[in-house]
């Protein structure tokens, strides 16, 4: 079914989506913006305890970023990555106990002769002076079945309260994968942090790749997080329309290519979330599209009256949203228009939001409280 706008965007985000014009961020946010550094398609980050950050570069490098030094490091023996569409080099993250063990989990794209899919591993981050490198890669994760296409590859990563590792696996632009439970494409993983299968896993009965599903008939799920309460949520691309914001649940089933609040992209309709429908519907969703990138839902201190809040970066519609979380509900309250595609947003040491932007020669900003 087609839909309304449900989300009263700026009009200047709405009639420049996607341009390259001369529109300026949204004045009138409650934040400054400054840019701080530019890097090469970057896609990811993640700040070290001393104020450092990993920066992810889809094309096939590891950044550390020093802004005090305004320096860059390569991280050497980084894994080579199948590059390409949607796929490179993706996520990365810190260890819960990274301070003690200094390990950091890593998503990219490999390709074998069945096809393409995404894989994390997890290595050691070793520093000798001016270098960096990684030791002891190990692979923890790869989706399966590989299969052909660049697109939909998901592969972000959280680790949760309990100390499991959740990973989003996209369902590869092949619908049905998304409701076959002898495939982990379109699901929400849960591991142990060596790639291990939980015995409290909701279907560890059931053995191999399937042991290894959370939830499942997620799309394209490019943004997972955790917010202060323990609840665990995706940002998902829907078809034409319908992208949504998830409430990610033990055994959900969030109902793609079955049901969605969006249409196929030739016109043909997908029936809309319904009561009674038996499957999970999105806390928050967009029709038109809104694109999003990524997911952070925020802890500081910098922003107090968004504590507990979710933020997405938006691609297509270059804008960052907020969403007000409350508890299990979730009720859509700020887009700005950044004139960018934001592809990630993370919550910064001192609370600030830093934003990357998506392409060739993205920038890096930080959002610091106005005043």
């Amino acid at each position: 079914m087609r839909h309304t706008l449900t989300l009263l965007l700026p009009a200047l985000l709405l009639s420049g989506c996607g341009s390259s014009d001369a529109r300026k961020p949204d004045a009138g946010a409650p934040f400054t913006i400054t840019e701080i550094a530019r890097f090469n398609e970057p896609w990811a980050m993640a700040f070290l305890p001393d104020g450092r950050a990993l920066i992810s570069e889809k094309a096939g490098a590891l950044v550390i970023w020093n802004g005090k030094a305004k320096t860059k490091t390569n991280v050497a023996d980084i894994p080579g990555s199948a590059y390409g569409g949607q796929g490179g080099f993706g996520d990365v993250v810190l260890h819960p106990q990274f301070a003690t063990n200094g390990m950091i989990y890593m998503s990219w794209i490999e390709r074998d002769r069945e096809g393409l899919g995404a894989v994390v591993g997890r290595a050691k981050l070793v520093e000798n002076g001016g270098s960096a490198k990684i030791e002891g890669l190990s692979i923890v994760w790869r989706q399966a079945p590989k299969v052909s296409g660049r697109g939909h590859f998901g592969h972000r990563i959280a680790f949760g309260p309990d100390g499991m590792l959740y990973i989003s696996s996209g369902e590869r632009q092949k619908f049905d994968p998304a409701q076959d439970m002898s495939g982990n494409l379109g699901k929400v993983v849960r591991l142990k942090d060596d790639g291990s299968v939980p015995g409290d896993n909701p279907f560890y009965s059931k053995g191999g790749v399937t042991a290894q599903i959370w939830s499942l008939g997620h799309r394209n799920p490019l943004g997972l997080a955790f917010a202060p309460d323990g609840t665990l949520w995706d940002s998902e691309m829907g078809p034409a329309g319908g992208d949504e914001l998830n409430l990610v649940k033990r055994a959900a089933n969030y109902g793609y290519p079955k049901v969605s609040n969006g249409s196929h992209y030739d016109g043909r309709d997908i029936p809309d979330h319904s009561p009674a429908d038996g499957f999970a519907a999105p806390k928050s969703w967009w029709n038109p599209s809104i694109s999003p990138g990524s997911l952070m839902i925020y802890s500081g201190s910098m922003f107090p009256l968004w504590k507990g809040d979710a933020f997405i970066g938006a691609l297509g519609g270059e804008a960052l949203i907020r969403v007000d979380l409350n508890g299990e509900n979730a009720a859509k309250a700020d887009a700005w228009d950044m004139n960018m595609r934001v592809r990630e947003v993370e919550q910064g040491p001192d609370g600030a939001i830093w934003l990357l932007e998506d392409g060739d020669d993205g920038r890096l900003l930080r959002l610091a409280a106005k005043g």
